[in-house]
């Protein structure tokens, strides 16, 4: 196969593998409905740096370490769990609260929403399998360097217009409307789903 084939094949895995649903897609569709656009293409940004920095830990070989660690992979799987539980039980808290004013809603400030998108990506652990496993082995062997940057660059070019695309869409105003009459079952919905891919994580074995 060739490079370019190679190329175009790895491009719509990592298509595919951004668009299934997951914590990423959960949290930035609830910051882009309950905070602001801005602040959803700030964690959509966020999550697309994350793909930046699994593409090239795999290319330098965490991948092939993660596949054949099982010790590391648990230790990412049970601190990602954590996490999730942790930020799903905090929606569920704050389900009940009005929706936040121009003001409060970027008071935790857009590094800290960069940040949490960032983590959430960085311990998720289908991003782990699928980066250390599916990708690892899709590489071609001894690949030019070129090669190597195009991943890198498909890889956040993708995961960018996938989340900023998402974030952008829901934070329209009817939308935005429509999360007011329905934020605390929404936002009980997000925090029950993210509790649950905790809880599953942890489970699973």
């Amino acid at each position: 196969m060739s490079y370019a084939s190679n190329l175009l094949l790895l491009t719509g895995v990592l298509a595919l593998s951004m668009i299934s649903p997951g914590p990423n897609f959960a949290i930035v569709t609830s910051t882009a409905i309950h905070v602001s656009r801005r602040a959803g293409v700030i964690g959509g940004m966020g999550l697309a740096a994350a793909s930046t920095t699994w593409t090239i830990l795999t290319l330098v070989g965490l991948g092939f370490v993660i596949a054949h660690a099982a010790w590391l992979f648990t230790a990412i799987r049970i601190v990602g769990a954590l996490y999730l539980i942790f930020l799903g039980a905090k929606m569920l808290w704050q389900a009940r609260a009005p929706v936040a004013t121009g003001k409060q809603q970027m008071a935790q400030g857009e590094g800290a929403i960069f940040r949490k998108a960032y983590f959430v990506s960085l311990t998720n652990p289908k991003s782990a399998a699928f980066y250390g496993s599916v990708l690892a082995v899709m590489l071609p062997l001894h690949a030019p360097l070129w090669f190597s940057a195009a991943i890198v660059a498909i890889a956040t070019l993708l995961s960018a217009l996938w989340y900023c695309g998402v974030a952008f869409l829901l934070s329209t105003e009817a939308v935005r409307r429509r999360f007011a009459r329905t934020k605390a079952w929404f936002e009980s919905a997000i925090g029950v789903i993210l509790m649950g891919l905790g809880a599953k994580l942890l489970m699973d074995r």
